[in-house]
């Protein structure tokens, strides 16, 4: 029976393998995520070929976050430089260690029009995703929570953001719980984890959806404020949470917690999502 694998973000202290797989046993993560270098810095580091090999081989899927800093939409073109380094390194490091993805945040128009910032988003992606090899990984696209002059936050963005991409097959989503409900999608209301749904597989198809960062948000409906929250304890609660576990559009897609409290507080979350989706399995 399909049905969604449940994990978390893994920190690697001791090395990619030997930090990641003793997170995952830790937490009860059946696939993780991490960052191959400096989250908040632009510094590459080539890693360790055992550690990639180790990973790579460990048979648990792993996905890659690229770093918080990159903005392909920037009007600075030592950012915008910076940032296509950025995701290329990423992609090449996550081909090294097996990775199904790389998340990379969509960014914002910082200094020139929105029109502006998307055109240069397809003129640095398509070279790097036209130079992807067969068995490396896929971008995902990640919307944010609508601050500023974010590109994409609404599942309905995706389509604008995949046009100057040419709808380019190695280009998947990321669908963050936390960033969705902050941009205005109501998951809490009757049927809006369906309508949220619906609007991405018209804007970008359903199955370009490979990935879900599942978070609770601090903030209410439409903060347009990225902070996540443990699961069950902010504005969105459980309940949406079960409607995405037993839907049949996301039975292979995983799911990824980024909540607060460390390696104890993961846990605490994977072990509830599993509890939702084996319910809903027998139900």
């Amino acid at each position: 029976m399909r049905r969604p694998l449940i994990g978390s973000h893994a920190t690697v202290t001791g090395g990619l393998a030997t930090g990641g797989l003793a997170y995952a046993a830790q937490a009860g993560a059946e696939v993780i995520q991490v960052f191959v270098s400096n989250p908040r810095g632009w510094a590459q580091s080539a890693g360790d070929p055992a550690q990639d090999a180790r990973l790579r081989e460990s048979g648990i899927p792993v996905f890659i976050h690229a770093p918080y800093l990159i903005n392909l939409g920037s009007a600075d073109p030592a950012v915008a430089e910076k940032s296509a380094q950025a995701v290329a390194f990423a992609l090449l490091r996550g081909a090294r260690v097996g990775a199904r993805g790389v998340v990379v945040h969509t960014g914002s128009a910082v200094g020139w029009s929105r029109e502006e910032a998307l055109a240069q988003v397809g003129s640095l992606l398509l070279p790097v995703l036209d130079a992807l090899g067969d068995d490396g990984p896929d971008l995902l696209l990640e919307p944010m929570a609508g601050q500023g002059q974010m590109l994409c936050a609404r599942a309905r963005d995706l389509a604008e953001y995949l046009e100057p991409l040419r709808w380019h097959p190695r280009v998947g989503v990321c669908l963050d719980t936390c960033h969705m409900f902050a941009a205005g999608h109501d998951l809490t209301s009757p049927g809006g984890v369906d309508a949220m749904l619906a609007e991405l597989a018209s804007a970008a198809d359903p199955s370009r959806l490979r990935l879900v960062h599942a978070n609770d948000s601090m903030e209410p409906l439409g903060s347009k404020k990225d902070r996540h929250e443990s699961l069950g304890q902010g504005y969105i609660g459980l309940e949406p949470f079960r409607t995405l576990l037993a839907h049949p559009a996301l039975a292979r897609v995983p799911f990824v917690v980024e909540t607060p409290g460390g390696k104890e507080g993961h846990a605490r979350d994977i072990a509830l999502l599993r509890e939702i989706r084996d319910q809903a399995l027998v139900s």
